[in-house]
């Protein structure tokens, strides 16, 4: 059967081989994503989860080589303009998966928070739409397998052992923590446990309910078990990102994961380098605007004051969730003045879950289902109320949300004869890049309150440059957790939780967080380069038409697209 959604795959396409292996990708991105199939309205894998042995893993590569084989046959000069862009974007995309298949992250690395696997099953019960008996039983069916990814991660750590990769010592402890802390509850009380449609579907609520406690629970008291017996005793306790692993294979892993995020060959010592200059420069900004904001006298006593005055921090949860929706609302209402083309998909405001809360990041936005069954979300982290500084809210929702990413997200879904893997994936050093110039953006919208709150601009300023450095540091430099820590200490008022979840993600997630800070950069260039080539004539409606016009392109595509349109 073919998916319900393999001519929208190819929309736009007119040459006829690039259309067909298009659409083989997007065969190919269904059954091998069959939950993320689901959220998009091709319900032909509800009842699946894609396995994660190495004989799977081995069998998606090869079809997935295959496919970079069909596009690479095609003549690009025999394409016409758009349909060379497509094969360009698919190809290059591919070839730097390809190249990144050397890391076999899945042999070392841990996930905690929520991509840990409690969070990623209890996201899936939540995110499967249900409203038949059908859907229900499909929840419980796919959730079946859910053993068998559990083992497969066993096995591919117990791998990575065998070869001598380990993650470090307090990533295993986070997971280990996370894991018992689920373990401990009762069943009933799980996510994945208690569905929302348990009152509709009584009798699969059930089935839900039995299948995690005989057979998910134990497979996770497995998962801590090894992690607590096999893995920590010889996790790495100093150098816990690439660097601390065997050196041929963490630098051709670092640049291959460079390319992937990034999206162009930008050598270690170089983005370190671009860091140090960007954080010189906050420096000096936080340190003069906050001698005219709070009175301090120089960087280290206004970052002091920050972070160590609590009439700047927030008392409750209540008090979070009512000042992100009022950040939300606002930008809603000021965001046509700025832009031609509203989404029609709305965004709403979250509080993320108790179980990932204590071990991720301040907030994230996910993307609205394609099929329109659930709207753009932000979702903020109300955990440890007290440790969230107020003048921080303000940048953070107009980056997770309007007009950051849903904003450039849900337009990307809703634009018209494009293929589906234009609108739905892309380039994250675009993505991010965006989001984070968007911050700057919502100051020439009027939305910040003041200049406290721009503080807090500058401070997210300052953590996206020195994620330049300090992921860098990590993964090539042989930087420790405690340094990559004292840095950030030292450049923003970032809180100790967020630093400390915040070094643990990029020692887990190598070259993602150098994408923002370089993204951000090149859209900035661009726009100064049309401000200057057009003067008067510049439009900004036109200019953000034109960047978020064709999906999440990579930094050379946009950059031709705008030069294009300048000399139009």
């Amino acid at each position: 059967m073919r998916s319900p959604l393999a001519d929208e795959a190819i929309a736009g396409i007119t040459d006829e081989r690039l259309g067909a292996a298009v659409g083989q990708h997007w065969e190919y991105l269904m059954r091998w994503a069959p939950t993320w199939a689901t959220t998009l309205g091709d319900h032909r894998y509800d009842d699946r989860l894609a396995p994660r042995d190495a004989e799977a893993i081995g069998r998606a590569r090869l079809e997935r080589d295959g496919i970079i084989a069909a596009l690479a046959a095609i003549d690009p000069e025999a394409l016409d303009a758009t349909d060379r862009v497509t094969r360009a974007l698919l190809l290059d995309k591919l070839l730097a998966e390809q190249a990144i298949d050397h890391c076999d992250l899945h042999e070392w690395n841990i996930e905690v928070g929520g991509a840990s696997l409690v969070g990623e099953l209890s996201y899936i019960v939540e995110s499967h739409k249900v409203t038949t008996e059908a859907d229900a039983r499909n929840v419980v069916t796919r959730l079946g397998h859910a053993p068998a990814i559990i083992d497969a991660t066993i096995a591919h750590l117990a791998r990575g052992l065998a070869r001598d990769r380990v993650a470090g010592a307090e990533k295993v402890r986070r997971a280990i923590e996370q894991l018992a802390t689920e373990l401990a509850k009762p069943i009933a009380s799980w996510a994945m446990a208690s569905p929302a449609w348990a009152a509709e579907h009584p009798t699969h609520a059930a089935a839900l309910i039995a299948l995690v406690a005989a057979q998910i629970a134990p497979a996770l008291a497995r998962l801590h078990a090894f992690l607590g017996d096999r893995v920590l005793p010889v996790a790495r306790g100093e150098r816990e990102g690439l660097a601390g692993l065997p050196v041929d294979y963490a630098d051709a892993c670092y640049r291959a994961a460079i390319a992937v995020h990034v999206g162009i060959a930008i050598a270690p010592a170089e983005l370190h380098v671009l860091g140090l200059a960007e954080i010189a420069r906050t420096d000096r900004e936080l340190a003069e605007l906050g001698a005219r904001t709070l009175g301090t006298t120089d960087l280290a006593t206004t970052i002091a004051r920050l972070r160590d005055d609590r009439a700047l921090y927030f008392t409750t949860r209540e008090e979070i969730l009512d000042v992100a929706q009022r950040c939300l609302d606002r930008a809603n209402a000021a965001i046509p003045e700025f832009f031609s083309v509203l989404p029609k998909t709305p965004c709403v405001m979250r509080e993320i879950p108790d179980y990932e809360a204590p071990y991720t990041t301040i907030a994230y936005y996910r993307q609205p289902h394609y099929d329109g069954t659930k709207p753009g979300e932000y979702f903020v982290n109300t955990y440890q109320p007290e440790t969230r500084p107020r003048f921080e809210l303000e940048a953070l929702s107009w980056h997770e949300a309007v007009p950051g990413h849903h904003l450039q997200i849900a337009l990307a879904q809703e634009l018209g004869a494009m293929p589906m893997f234009r609108k739905l994936d892309g380039s994250t050093a675009y993505v991010e890049g965006w989001a984070l110039y968007t911050e700057r953006l919502a100051d020439e919208m009027g939305l910040y309150s003041g200049d406290l709150d721009r503080i807090g601009k500058l401070s997210y300023d300052a953590w996206r440059a020195s994620r330049l450095v300090v992921d860098t540091g990590l993964h090539a430099l042989g930087w420790t957790r405690a340094d990559a820590e004292a840095f950030m200490r030292a450049h923003t008022a970032l809180t100790e939780l967020n630093i400390s979840n915040e070094v643990d993600r990029y020692i887990g997630w190598p070259g993602q967080a150098l994408a923002y800070k370089v993204g951000q950069l090149e859209i900035e260039k661009l726009r100064a380069e049309a401000e200057a080539a057009l003067g008067a004539r510049f439009d900004r409606k036109a200019f953000h038409q034109v960047v978020l016009g064709a999906g999440a392109v990579t930094l050379p595509v946009l950059a031709e697209r705008v030069r294009a349109w300048i000399a139009a």
